[in-house]
């Protein structure tokens, strides 16, 4: 499979993902550290790639998204931005709802099947 069609098949299939150095438990870069622990404290499960195991997506992704930097966090098939987008919505009280309402609307979505 083409990287980009991973990629494009990666979001459609998680409507919370964040492509990150390392994991949530062990993050590889500050940066990924401090998206993970924005992530957790929105209470909602998400989907994480690390990009350090998987090289081609290191190098797609960018070009893809247009957007240069990791981590980044993608809701709904859309690029919400690195860390220092994520961070600051979340310290404003902007990215906890939009987190809270893609779980739950995937949550009934996957129940009533």
């Amino acid at each position: 499979m083409e990287t980009v069609e991973k990629i494009k098949q990666q979001i459609s299939e998680n409507p919370i993902i964040v492509y990150m150095k390392g994991s949530p438990k062990l993050p590889s870069c500050g940066f990924s550290s401090q998206v993970a622990q924005v992530m957790i404290n929105c209470g909602e499960q998400f989907a994480f790639v690390d990009i350090l195991q998987h090289p081609d997506i290191r190098a797609e992704l960018p070009k893809f998204a247009n957007w240069p930097t990791f981590p980044q966090l993608w809701v709904e098939g859309e690029l919400i931005g690195g860390c220092d987008i994520i961070t600051e919505m979340f310290q404003k009280g902007e990215l906890q709802p939009i987190i809270k309402a893609t779980a739950d609307k995937f949550r009934t979505e996957d129940s009533a099947e």
